[in-house]
């Protein structure tokens, strides 16, 4: 189970944009990188073509660049700090049936995440 994923608020704890919070656009399990809403912005020089319709595509993009996932660590919900990830093991009943669930939770304050 993964401690950070899509959808997750971030913040950045290493690199240029250190301090600056950012919810997760997509998690890269084979590197180990996530790319963050508003973090590690490039320009991307894209060769200009036209479409069949007529319009013209490309030219300079700034987007999002992937960042290891050791240099971002998930806000707590309380205090909208820096937090780590732990789990716990809860029982939940559904239909009449009861079922052992893993929850991540915030180190910081023990709220579910």
């Amino acid at each position: 189970m993964a401690k950070i994923k899509e959808g997750d608020l971030v913040v950045v704890i290493s690199g240029s944009d250190k301090g600056k919070q950012g919810r997760v656009l997509k998690v890269v399990h084979k590197d180990d990188r996530v790319i963050v809403e508003g973090i590690n912005r490039v320009t991307k020089h894209t060769k200009v073509s036209q479409t069949q319709r007529g319009s013209r595509t490309g030219g300079i993009e700034t987007i999002e660049a992937p960042i290891h996932i050791s240099n971002v660590m998930l806000v707590d919900p309380e205090t909208k700090k820096g937090t780590r990830v732990g789990y716990r093991t809860e029982e939940v009943e559904r239909d009449g049936r009861t079922k052992t669930v893993r929850v991540r939770f915030a180190k910081r304050s023990g709220k579910d995440v």
